[in-house]
């Protein structure tokens, strides 16, 4: 049983760094992820490395082409769009449901996220067109403790893994919605207000306006830097 216990928990770290760096951009999409090279790099054995991509094949961040391996998702405005309509759809009924559900410790909870988050620098210095890793990853937080407690656990899964599918374009959205006039802490902030209210309603429509905004600087931007890495 320790040596089981030991496999799972050696998979399982291989797997959040595998996505930790996938998210973080490591590898462009449309990248070709070597098993021999991947070994190397996290020094564990192909084996490992193999069952990790596996895992993340089924959450998206990952896609295996038959015959040809593992590589990273390539990337379209096409398909932000749609993940951003899904995305916006699902997250409406999760926090409807977590509004109603919620009690004070999702509450305190979800103000240490938003307090984490507006504490959190959103650009380093050495590269400013792109958000921190760290802004990211709060910024992830406080949008699945904003779901959280709608108590479905497919709904929690689903919102993790538009989520994580959304952060795929994130260094791109970075890029093309640096210069927009638009307040995001604020916007943060008045998600925060509506959801502690307990108004569904406004909370929705706050996060279908976040996230929509995003596109449309995208959209305007064009697709040419998503063009440029597949």
């Amino acid at each position: 049983m320790a040596k089981r216990t030991d496999s799972e928990t050696l998979s399982k770290h291989i797997r959040d760094a595998l996505r930790s760096d996938i998210l973080a951009g490591r590898w462009s999409p449309g990248a070709k992820l070597q098993l021999t090279a991947l070994s190397e790099h996290y020094q564990t054995s192909s084996t490992v490395v193999r069952e990790a991509l596996t895992r993340l094949v089924g959450e998206r961040l990952v896609q295996l082409r038959p015959n040809r391996g593992f590589f990273v998702p390539p990337i379209s405005l096409a398909e932000i769009q749609d993940i951003t309509e899904l995305r916006c759809v699902n997250e409406e009924f999760a926090v409807k449901l977590a509004t109603e559900r919620g009690g004070l410790q999702w509450e305190s909870e979800l103000m240490a996220a938003h307090h984490t988050l507006e504490r959190t620098p959103r650009r380093s210095t050495e590269n400013p067109d792109l958000h921190t890793e760290e802004w990211n990853n709060a910024h992830q937080a406080f949008h699945a403790k904003l779901v959280e407690a709608c108590g479905i656990p497919v709904l929690i899964e689903l919102s993790s893994t538009l989520s994580d599918i959304s952060q795929l374009y994130g260094r791109w959205a970075g890029i093309a919605t640096r210069d927009v006039s638009r307040d995001l802490d604020q916007e943060h902030r008045d998600i925060l207000a509506a959801a502690l209210d307990r108004d569904a309603a406004k909370t929705a429509a706050l996060l279908r306006s976040h996230y929509e905004t995003t596109m449309a600087a995208i959209r305007e931007a064009g697709e040419v830097g998503l063009e440029a890495t597949v």
